[in-house]
């Protein structure tokens, strides 16, 4: 569909002269100055919260691309801190890196980032799935008797949780993201998330993508609040291909599953180290991001 799936993959990235800022399960940032940083994303795939030996071919630039595409589409709503993914306008000190930070990098200015998670839910999945099951409610918000798994909800609820640098984010309800924020901002973080998914939800069905929920991470800036880190990716999503959707059942979806899968059939115990993939699975996961971004964009991935 794309690119050479063969290229070889971006597990570690190693600027020797930028400073670290920090590096999570996908993402590596660099200081740059002050008021900007670098984001690069690799080719890492994390499952059952631990990072895998293996790479997915083009993921990075898949994800960085996803979240330029979605910051342009939502800048009537809310503003981001993108500043710029052209690695020729980049600061002397990193365009030396251009060849391996093209396409999967962005310059970003510096927040006062929110240390909670704000997720939104329009179907009923995943954690929210299995606590619904057991207390007929999410986040402390009472659902509807007798929903299937995968329905669509009433009307998307917000469902925060606290972020986690390793392992699982915590579920919790308004009230206690009101004691960690503040009521104010809780409530502004939520009307911008509600806001921000109805209309990305609304342009992805007619693309034939369900966004069956999805998080946010917000800060401060001069401009206000501001939105940040990635966006609306299969990464931080779950996106269903709408053709295929049937709720009473999990659903297909663009993004690691075919990842998931196979650490099931092989019985791992979901312990480090994390096994490798064999090279299909790899593929098959990559070509899923592709189509993803595709079904998005409209556009093929450069390269």
């Amino acid at each position: 569909m794309v690119t050479n799936l063969l290229d070889p993959v971006l597990l570690q990235t190693e600027f020797t002269d930028l400073q670290l800022h920090g590096s999570g399960k996908v993402r590596d940032v660099y200081t740059v100055d002050d008021q900007r940083l670098l984001f690069v994303a690799t080719d890492r795939i994390s499952a059952f919260d631990c990072i895998l030996a293996t790479g997915i071919p083009q993921k990075g630039r898949v994800l960085t691309q996803i979240s330029l595409f979605w910051f342009d589409f939502l800048s009537d709503v809310v503003p981001n801190h993108f500043i710029t993914a052209d690695v020729d306008a980049y600061p002397a000190q990193i365009r030396k890196y251009a060849d391996q930070l093209r396409g999967r990098s962005m310059l970003v200015q510096r927040c006062e980032m929110f240390p909670v998670e704000c997720v939104v839910r329009g179907y009923i999945s995943g954690s929210a799935w299995k606590e619904y099951k057991a207390t007929g409610s999410v986040c402390g918000i009472q659902l509807p008797a007798n929903l299937k798994e995968s329905d669509a909800l009433p009307e998307p609820i917000f469902t925060p949780a606290t972020k986690a640098v390793t392992g699982h984010d915590e579920n919790i309800s308004f009230d206690q993201m009101c004691n960690i924020v503040g009521r104010d901002d809780a409530t502004r973080l939520r009307d911008l998330t509600l806001q921000i998914y109805n209309k990305a939800a609304a342009y992805a069905r007619q693309r034939g993508i369900i966004i069956a929920d999805t998080k946010f991470e917000f800060g401060r800036t001069a401009k206000g609040i501001t939105l940040a880190d990635e966006v609306l990716t299969p990464d931080s999503s779950r996106f269903w291909p709408a053709d295929k959707y049937a709720p009473g059942r999990p659903q297909e979806s663009y993004d690691k599953q075919y990842v998931r899968d196979y650490l099931e059939q092989i019985h791992w115990n979901k312990q480090p180290p994390a096994p490798a993939l064999p090279p299909d699975v790899a593929r098959r996961t990559s070509e899923k991001y592709l189509e993803a971004y595709f079904q998005l964009t409209g556009h093929k991935l450069d390269g």
